[in-house]
């Protein structure tokens, strides 16, 4: 089942303001606006979610990362992306990447520990990908992970659509 959740929400806001002032940049300049012009985000059964907005699909010991729908959506038309080398090493919950859109630039976090097995080469030259579709197309990186037990403080779809309407 998919759910959504209507735009704006707190949580995102928050999101928004804190990347700002990590970059240095306005943070007062309201989004909701441009929230409410996108409507609805969707939220995917089966995935796990992050608090600071990224998914990961689990296939064995291999996860797939990327941003939620709600967040892209937050962040309006996706610019650039800057992504890891294949073959480098995340952490869960520290940054492996930025996702730059007309309005701000934002740090993405792994939800788990490993080795970058693919990146999505697409989004050099086609970084929209990530709002035409977030959980499709839009993926950022794969990761061979190291400890399973990090998946156990994901959120489900249904704890982390509770937590964006907050």
């Amino acid at each position: 089942p998919v759910h959504t959740l209507a735009a704006p929400n707190m949580a995102l806001r928050q999101f928004a303001r804190q990347s700002a002032r990590s970059l240095g940049l306005r943070s007062d300049v309201s989004l909701a606006p441009a929230l409410a012009t996108r409507g609805m985000s969707t939220v995917i059964e089966g995935l796990k979610y992050m608090a600071s907005h990224e998914w990961a699909k689990v296939d064995g010991d291999t996860v797939t990362v990327g941003i939620t729908d709600h967040a892209q959506a937050e962040l309006g038309d996706v610019v650039y992306v800057e992504l890891p080398e294949v073959g480098s090493e995340v952490s869960a919950k520290s940054t492996f990447g930025v996702v730059e859109s007309v309005k701000a630039a934002s740090d993405v976090y792994s939800p788990v520990s490993g080795e970058v097995v693919a990146v999505n080469e697409d989004l050099a030259d086609s970084p929209g990908k990530v709002n035409e579709g977030a959980y499709t197309d839009g993926w950022m990186m794969k990761v061979k992970m190291t400890d399973p037990k990090e998946l156990d403080a994901l959120m489900d779809a249904k704890a982390y659509e509770a937590s964006c309407d907050q």
